[in-house]
């Protein structure tokens, strides 16, 4: 690496000190080594030299590193949690179809050796171009529409995906929807509100038998994982937690934690999960099923994110001003 500065160190989301975090998880006793580490690795395996390393961003046992190259920026991922290497190698397979696809997400970069994912110094490596964007901005509604057409995309490239049983065993296939609802109102706690509880048992009770088609879904789509430019959605990025699922449970569970980050999670307005609702169906309609079970799962999964105590940022009034819009048919 010619250049020696030492790069911007800092955690994701967790508040721990990143310097402590880096020697602890990684062994890397300063910054600078890390970068030295990363611009080695990526020459050895991919045979591309590293100008400088910019920053390095730790998440649990994983860290990103975005490095510049002669002609341009590259972002390495590397984990050192040896129980998730299999899945990571699943997950860089997965993105780099949906790329040749011509679906926007992150495609690994493949090695001198033809691998997407690298497994070295007990250490698994991807290498990817930085995509140019910012995080989705919910106050943009451009932005979000895109980002519901998005996700149909998505969806639709998921279900064509020939080898999703690699990425998710089918006996991880999860419980039918009111099961899972029901479930969770067993086990809710008492600082949900008991009427709102008996109101969504009630929802669940009313809801059409039967369960909608079982598919691969991204499992994390909202804020954090949507760049976009302007108006166009550039990438969906960190597929890490891929599995199987309900289209309309993701599209439920995206609408309620669409504006979430890293930090000060926040709900969004209805106005904002009606227009990501709209630009999904632009692409893939509702079935008359899924229709019917919107908002229950809305409802559900904004009651799931109210915290017990305070309430900064407003999860409690958002998932009660949802109930009070499902009066009339309830």
């Amino acid at each position: 690496m010619a250049d020696s500065r030492v790069p911007m160190l800092e955690m994701l989301w967790e508040a721990h000190d990143p310097h402590g975090a880096l020697e602890q998880r990684f062994g890397f006793r300063e910054a600078l080594s890390a970068g030295h580490w990363v611009a080695a690795t990526v020459h050895e395996q991919w045979g591309i030299r590293i100008d400088s390393c910019e920053r390095i961003v730790i998440s649990e046992r994983n860290a990103l590193a975005w490095v510049t190259i002669p002609d341009g920026r590259l972002l390495a991922k590397w984990s050192v949690a040896q129980e998730r290497f299999p899945r990571l190698s699943q997950i860089a397979r997965l993105t780099h179809w949906l790329d040749g696809k011509g679906l926007p997400v992150s495609a690994p970069v493949q090695s001198l050796d033809g691998r997407l994912q690298v497994e070295v110094d007990e250490v698994s490596i991807s290498l990817q171009r930085v995509i140019q964007g910012d995080l989705l901005d919910v106050d943009d509604a451009e932005q979000v529409r895109a980002a519901g057409a998005i996700l149909a995309r998505l969806h639709h490239g998921l279900a064509a995906y020939p080898d999703a049983d690699r990425v998710v065993p089918p006996e991880e296939r999860p419980q039918p929807l009111a099961a899972r609802v029901t479930d969770w109102l067993d086990s809710a706690s008492d600082h949900v509100p008991e009427a709102a509880r008996g109101a969504l048992r009630a929802l669940v009770a009313d809801a059409p038998a039967g369960e909608p088609v079982t598919q691969l879904i991204h499992g994390d789509f909202r804020s954090s994982n949507v760049l976009c430019t302007g108006p166009r959605i550039t990438a969906v990025i960190d597929f890490e937690e891929a599995r199987l699922g309900h289209c309309i449970e993701e599209l439920a569970r995206s609408a309620v934690m669409l504006g979430t980050r890293f930090r000060d999670w926040g709900p969004v307005s209805a106005e904002v999960r009606a227009m990501f609702l709209s630009g999904y169906q632009s692409v893939r309609r509702l079935t008359p099923y899924e229709a019917s079970w919107w908002d229950v799962l809305v409802l559900w999964h904004a009651l799931a994110l109210v915290p017990p105590g305070d309430d900064p940022t407003g999860w409690g009034p958002s998932a009660l001003s949802h109930l009070a819009a499902l009066a009339p048919k309830a």
